[in-house]
């Protein structure tokens, strides 16, 4: 069931199937996640956490912040110098079409928008580039779905 979301229409975006979804999570070994704060007491900080000791390796990417997670933080996609498959987004719905963009130029496989992240323009224009997108979930939440925990 799509969420109830001001100034959008029923249809105008579907997430994936759980299945692909779980094929997604399988692939996918990079998480660029854009958005994630130090402080231990954020849903960005929590869900990192997670996903790295699920075996991802995470990406900070966040200008405030110099290292978070032992892991070196970069200002924005295209400063991290390696490929990356999914950017996972824990920003307001008015940044998401520029991340997309920056995740298309980055040559990502999807873009994720975490809950309550919802931009029917930045779903558009990463569908239009090929890019699984995913809006309004969890990627913690599905992961541990996805293994039964």
């Amino acid at each position: 069931m799509i969420p109830s979301v001001a100034g959008t229409k029923e249809g105008e975006w579907k997430n994936p199937p759980t299945d692909k979804i779980d094929e997604l999570l399988r692939a996918v070994k990079v998480v660029a996640v854009v958005g994630l704060s130090s402080n231990g007491s954020r849903p960005s900080y929590g869900v990192a956490k997670y996903l790295k000791g699920k075996g991802y390796r995470i990406v900070p990417v966040n200008p405030n912040e110099e290292e978070i997670l032992g892991e070196k933080s970069y200002p924005d996609l295209k400063s991290i110098p390696f490929a990356v498959d999914v950017v996972d987004v824990f920003r307001r719905p008015e940044a998401a079409l520029a991340i997309v963009e920056e995740a298309i130029a980055k040559r990502a496989r999807a873009v994720w928008l975490q809950e309550k992240i919802i931009s029917i323009p930045a779903y558009k224009r990463g569908k239009e580039a090929g890019l699984t997108i995913i809006m309004d979930r969890c990627m913690y939440k599905e992961h541990a779905r996805m293994i039964g925990g």
